[in-house]
């Protein structure tokens, strides 16, 4: 028996315009949780769904050999058949079915065409407990959150008797415990004999969990590392992604700092849909024309609630409290006054909220500043292409043109479509919620670059992010939140990931900028 679970021979995967894999060889051992790491548009997912079957034989060029026999994949069915399982980044579980229902969907106990309900739920018991579940299985998908979401795919996964696992960033959407708890899981799954293969942008949990590592940049294979042999660091695993050195990860800047931009004064939100629960409790922030202000706390805190508010009364009832732009009173009761307002609001979920995956790049940039390119109701055309290519060289947007489809573009590419989109309606501040999620070190880096000529623009700028080191790497001042309120507030010079997180667990609000961090 070989010690090799997979072998990837010769990979070449080809679309309109663009050679996705080129050469691309692979190896993962029996056992062993083997990392892929690249750029977003390096080829890792596309890699990943030639291995099972989403792109099925004939449509690329090379061989896959799984468990010692040459393997012919026309559809994820037979991958899954042979053992191969992916949990792709975007859960693919339905709402409002039972998680029982959600494990088994295709996949049914069943006797003479009848669901067995009885070994469904057994089952299901049985594999929540795997996976360190203790939810009822009629629960409905919809009623758990994003991580415990996450567990139940793999649960899923492991009903359909796993030989090799592929986890698409299941961390991505995860807070720190819950994604803690998974790479746990993983190190069982590893001891329990299951192969994993792990792609995932945050290197210090790749570097945590894996026994080998192989880098992608370009569609092709830079180089696969050993954990217990090579001398690996994340530097060296960056340099191989991005083809070199990241000295540092943040551009440098010099900021020049202007006058208040934006007061936000006792800002208090309601639940949606429970009109007695109090989600921020007399908020009190401000913002300088040239700041880069960041928003730090753990999920639940209230950063996204506070953003979306503020912007347009996007989330929330019984909202009160006061806007105060460059010195006068503002009203952003609608999403279309916050934009005459001058805000901006790029939203945590691209994919939903930000982008219009089935439009091209051109349309998605052209929406929030329609009314400069429109006269008489009528869209000029000439003049939407010229702005959608301008915009597309200033963020450096890699396509082959701005009439490819935005869903089709990798993850930084279509953070930096809803980034251009923003910059065209000419805002003076942003609200940048999560930024970062989901992309890579090196577009990371041109996302910093354009936030910080932004800011030397002389623009207003909220950051919330979840990455500590991100929020800190940006920040000129930092805001700290717990269960809605504001629990601390701490200079650049002295911000510290241990002095934030102590705020974060930080019990009671100030209301007044008394607890600054000045020493």
């Amino acid at each position: 028996m070989s010690e090799y679970l997979l072998e990837m021979r010769g990979i070449v995967k080809t679309f309109p315009g663009v050679k996705a894999l080129n050469n691309v060889n692979i190896k993962v051992r029996r056992g062993e949780i083997h990392s892929l790491c690249g750029e977003n548009g390096a080829g890792k997912s596309t890699l990943m769904k030639v291995l099972s079957g989403v792109y099925p034989f004939g449509s690329y060029e090379g061989d896959i050999l799984f468990d010692g026999q040459t393997c012919q994949f026309r559809d994820i069915k037979e991958s899954e058949q042979k053992g191969i399982v992916i949990i792709h980044q975007e859960l693919a579980l339905i709402p409002e079915l039972s998680i029982a229902e959600n494990i088994f969907l295709g996949n049914e106990r069943a006797r003479k065409g009848v669901i067995d309900w009885n070994e469904t739920i057994v089952k299901t018991n049985e594999l929540l407990k795997k996976v360190g579940l203790s939810e009822n299985p009629n629960t409905r998908v919809t009623n758990i959150g994003v991580g415990k979401q996450q567990l139940v795919e793999i649960a899923k996964a492991l009903s359909k008797k796993v030989k090799l696992l592929i986890l698409d960033e299941p961390t991505a959407a995860l807070n720190e415990n819950d994604s803690e708890n998974l790479l746990q899981l993983m190190l069982e799954f590893k001891r329990q004999g299951i192969t994993c293969i792990l792609i995932s942008h945050k290197l210090n949990e790749v570097s945590k969990v894996s026994d080998s590592i192989t880098i992608l940049r370009d569609g092709q294979t830079i180089e696969t590392l050993d954990m217990h042999r090579d001398e690996v660091t994340e530097d060296r695993i960056i340099s191989g992604m991005v083809g070199r050195d990241m000295t540092h990860r943040f551009p440098e800047r010099h900021p020049q700092i202007g006058d208040v931009a934006l007061e936000v004064r006792d800002w208090t939100v309601y639940h949606e849909h429970h009109a007695d629960r109090k989600v921020l409790d007399g908020i009190n922030i401000n913002l300088r024309h040239g700041e880069i202000v960041g928003i730090a706390g753990l999920m639940g805190a209230g950063r996204t609630e506070l953003a979306m508010s503020i912007f347009g009364k996007a989330y929330g009832r019984n909202i009160s409290g006061t806007l105060i732009k460059d010195g006068k009173e503002i009203r952003n009761n609608t999403i279309s006054q916050a934009i005459d307002n001058g805000f901006a609001y790029v939203t945590e979920d691209r994919k939903e909220y930000g982008l219009i995956l089935m439009d091209d790049i051109k349309r998605n940039i052209s929406l929030t500043g329609i009314g400069k390119i429109t006269k008489r109701a009528v869209v000029n055309e000439h003049e939407e292409v010229l702005v959608a290519e301008d915009m597309r060289k200033r963020m450096n947007i890699k396509s082959p043109s701005i009439l490819q489809q935005t869903g089709n573009l990798s993850g930084g590419n279509q953070q930096k479509v809803v980034l251009g989109k923003w910059i065209f309606s000419e805002p003076d501040i942003l609200i940048l919620d999560e930024p970062t999620r989901g992309i890579d070190v090196g577009a990371k880096y041109e996302i910093y670059t354009i936030i910080h000529q932004l800011a030397a623009q002389g623009k207003a700028i909220l950051v919330i992010s979840s990455e500590l080191p991100e929020v800190i790497g940006l920040s000129d001042r930092i805001y700290v939140m717990n269960a809605g309120q504001i629990t601390g507030e701490v200079n650049r010079e002295q911000a510290s990931q241990e002095t934030l997180m102590k705020y974060m667990t930080k019990t009671g609000g100030v209301k007044d900028g008394s607890d600054k961090q000045t020493v």
